[in-house]
């Protein structure tokens, strides 16, 4: 499980339109306060005029700023993205358009798995490090989750908001001990209609949409069903991850989870046993952003210094599917 594999840099971009609690009161007809209480969120951002290919270069010109690298350095771009730019082709290609580097040859490809999206990356990409076929990967989750919200779903619609982050990975030297210690994930697909967006694809095509079917091309989720499927699941989960990689709760520095909704950090933390201050949480400021929740977060973590090197992580979360994700590392 082990692969000798380091974060050297990440980056962000955040839109510029801020969104806040209180204005999403007024917009929902809900008394004040109701939506920071039922989020857990304060602001999010959403975008004006920016693509998700556009965030997503501005975060990874970033995060190789912070690697001390150039794009010439990377053999590889993935965004991890639950939602796409458009349906063909992939969003990393767009992103390498608008790094403007689109004679390069470097290869692009999109990896989902909705809000695991680049947990799954990080596992998959450093997995191909370690067997030799890249040296260098950088990876991208940009997602602009307020164009697909569904407003008449009150409870789902306040959680959300729009961002990038950006991750560059590379092989650990020798003399350095930075590593991936371990991963698991786990789809129990009894939950993959708790929460989905129905149109857009083969099933329901987009020229569907203007025929009464326009609530299946926004985000529809039960969150009661997810609460409960997810709560019979990630105790055993987590255990078995750790289990695995020989580690206990109180060797772990930090958890960074998903940062799905206030009241699921919440219980997460107390029914995993996790303090307060493992865990990371930024939600309030950033809402749920999807796949580029856990490596804003990973961002976050490392700027304000609630991580260091040697330090032991634990990237968590969980996704439609409904798929539980994990990944161990020594920062």
């Amino acid at each position: 499980m082990e692969r000798k594999i380091k974060v050297l840099g990440t980056g962000k971009y955040l839109p510029k339109r801020q969104v806040t609690a209180t204005e999403l009161d007024a917009r929902l007809g809900v008394p004040a306060g109701w939506v920071e209480k039922k989020s857990g969120v304060s602001v999010r951002h959403y975008v004006t005029d920016e693509t998700a290919a556009q965030m997503g270069a501005i975060a990874a010109l970033q995060a190789l700023e912070a690697a001390g690298l150039t794009m010439h350095d990377i053999d590889c771009l993935v965004c991890a993205s639950g939602t796409a730019q458009q349906e063909i082709p992939c969003t990393a290609a767009l992103i390498q358009e608008e790094l403007q580097l689109s004679r390069s040859g470097i290869p692009c490809f999109d990896i989902n798995s909705t809000c695991l999206s680049f947990v799954t990356a990080l596992d998959v990409l450093s997995c191909s490090m370690a067997l030799g076929i890249y040296e260098r990967v950088l990876i991208i989750s940009t997602e602009i989750a307020s164009v697909g919200l569904n407003w008449e779903q009150k409870e789902s619609c306040v959680l959300f908001g729009d961002g990038a982050a950006a991750v560059v990975i590379g092989r650990t030297p020798d003399t350095e001990t930075a590593r991936i210690i371990g991963s698991a994930m786990k789809t129990y697909s009894e939950g993959a209609h708790y929460s989905e967006i129905r149109g857009g694809g083969t099933m329901l095509h987009p020229s569907q949409y203007a025929q009464g079917r326009e609530a299946d091309f926004t985000f529809d989720m039960d969150g009661r069903k997810i609460f409960r499927l997810t709560s019979q699941r990630i105790t055993g989960f987590v255990e078995q991850l750790l289990a695995a990689v020989s580690l206990k709760k109180e060797q772990l520095k930090a958890v960074i989870p998903h940062q799905a909704s206030g009241m699921a950090m919440r219980i997460m933390a107390s029914k995993l046993g996790f303090s307060d201050q493992q865990m990371v949480n930024i939600l309030a400021h950033h809402g749920n952003m999807i796949a580029a929740s856990i490596p804003l977060a990973l961002h976050e973590a490392i700027v304000h210094r609630r991580i260091e090197r040697g330090d032991r992580v634990l990237l968590l979360g969980t996704s439609a599917g409904l798929s539980l994700g994990g990944v161990v590392l020594e920062y």
